[in-house]
């Protein structure tokens, strides 16, 4: 079953997706005029900035369920989490140390995909019958290659966009990772820590999206700071080793790794694969997932949400996902045969004693519980679209959604741990369920990155002083679309 699952996997995130996904954020970058490295502390400024100054970032009376940092934190909560802890493990205990390398490249290209896929999320999104905006990559399918390109498959590749992303639904590694790290740290059955973890989701879940959204703004940043400190006193007690950690991320890069203790070996291929794979499953630039949350954000212009959205994976990727991987390697459980959230665990025990496995099973916990919160609201938005105009039966499939939603989960983690499922079994499917959208997002963004473009030249225009603002550029696609708008409503 296991070279059955790598042949799917390989083929899936095999050259044409790597090279998609690479190709797109090397042209958007390019073409921005390498907007992320040129305006980064423009970027840092109107992000990490505002959170300094106790702001959310909100646009006076802009449309919006959340204000851009209840928007980023529950997008963050949302990818921060067991991709982050368990994810890079997995990667570098199948792929080596060279993985975290092309982690790194695919997350700072990655900032510049997820920049434009918020911002494109944001232009295009509808306003539903209560005057809430919803958005995302099958809302800018249906409009931007739909109604403003005239193609004719839109319906197509919205369908396997949103098809793939329910799939996992069904095909879920939150539940699982959060009931292995607990079973590990504190000794829980998998079945009664799945338990433990399905109604606190339920818990949080059940106030829908704005209250998911005010909890993950307070919640959120405390986490990251938490975890990241955790992990740089590993770091620091090791800080000797540091030099040759960097020394075998690049030299794995390029060479692949050999069989050491308990690692099998890696090829060059394999290594960019697993960088690559879980690059996206970690921060999701190029997946569409985050960019439905950040579409409800209170925003006046959609390159502003877009900023957030590149802030986004530099938390993500740049900084929680590399003080995980190298606490791994610095302390040498990389090679042990160790994986997923296992692996990580026994990195922070060996770095910081016992507590360190504690405090890291807690981290794991509350990270879980947002992604899979976080996650809720883009089934929720996508089910929104599917049902628009249907206002009853969509209430009504909204409640029975949130009833079932966590059941898959604590099935998969019965069926895992009834015959006996590998960890890394279970990331095989995520990376099979996290493939197909990402190569329709993708095609899609770039698409539709001429709009993106003009949308980036506006802001420079309007709020950098960079070239002319032109008084007729509309900023929402609604705007530009009033009358049509108006009769989709009343329709409604």
């Amino acid at each position: 079953m296991e070279q059955m699952l790598d042949a799917i996997v390989g083929f899936l995130w095999g050259t044409p997706l790597i090279v998609g996904i690479l190709f797109t954020g090397a042209y958007i970058t390019l073409r921005s005029g390498f907007f992320q490295f040129a305006f980064f502390g423009h970027m840092m400024k109107n992000t990490f900035g505002t959170m300094l100054k106790g702001k959310d970032g909100s646009s006076e009376d802009s449309k919006g369920m959340l204000s851009p940092l209840e928007a980023v934190s529950t997008a963050i909560g949302g990818s921060v989490g067991v991709g982050n802890i368990g994810g890079v493990a997995t990667a570098i205990a199948t792929g080596g140390p060279g993985a975290v390398f092309w982690m790194w490249v695919c997350s700072l290209i990655g900032m510049m995909i997820k920049t434009a896929e918020v911002t494109l999320a944001v232009h295009y999104r509808s306003t539903d019958e209560e005057g809430n905006p919803f958005g995302g990559p099958t809302y800018y399918i249906e409009k931007g290659l739909g109604e403003e390109k005239g193609m004719k498959i839109w319906p197509v590749m919205a369908f396997l966009f949103g098809g793939g992303i329910f799939a996992t639904f069904f095909i879920t590694v939150q539940n699982y990772t959060v009931s292995e790290a607990l079973n590990s740290a504190f000794g829980i059955g998998m079945i009664p820590a799945s338990l433990i973890y399905c109604t606190v989701t339920y818990v949080m879940i059940f106030g829908g999206i704005k209250h998911l959204g005010k909890v993950a703004g307070k919640m959120v940043p405390i986490m990251c700071v938490f975890y990241i400190l955790a992990s740089m006193v590993i770091i620091g007690s090791n800080i000797s080793e540091l030099p040759s950690v960097f020394s075998l991320i690049f030299k794995s890069a390029f060479t692949g790794t050999a069989a050491v203790g308990g690692f099998a070996g890696a090829g060059m291929a394999q290594v960019i694969r697993m960088g690559v794979a879980r690059s996206v499953y970690s921060n999701e630039a190029g997946w569409g997932t985050s960019p439905m949350i950040h579409s409800t954000s209170k925003t006046d212009h959609p390159i502003k949400q877009g900023l957030w959205g590149g802030f986004e994976v530099f938390v993500d990727t740049i900084l929680v996902c590399s003080v995980t991987a190298i606490a791994i390697i610095i302390t040498g459980q990389w090679s042990s045969g160790l994986s997923g959230a296992a692996l990580t665990l026994s990195a922070f025990e060996a770095g910081i004693g016992p507590i360190g496995k504690i405090i890291l099973a807690i981290g794991i916990f509350l990270f879980g519980i947002t992604t899979s919160s976080g996650w809720y609201s883009y089934y929720e938005i996508i089910l929104r679209h599917v049902l628009k105009g249907k206002v009853e039966l969509k209430n009504k499939i909204l409640k029975v959604y949130r009833l079932l939603y966590q059941i898959p989960g604590v099935l998969m983690v019965v069926y895992a741990v009834s015959n006996g499922l590998p960890g890394k079994y279970v990331w095989y499917f995520a990376d099979i369920s996290s493939a197909i959208p990402t190569f329709i997002n993708i095609f899609a963004v770039l698409l539709l990155s001429g709009k993106f473009f003009a949308l980036l030249k506006d802001y420079k225009a309007r709020y950098l002083g960079i070239g002319t603002v032109d008084p007729d550029f509309k900023v929402f696609y609604e705007d530009g679309n009033s009358e049509k708008v108006q009769k989709q409503n009343k329709a409604v």
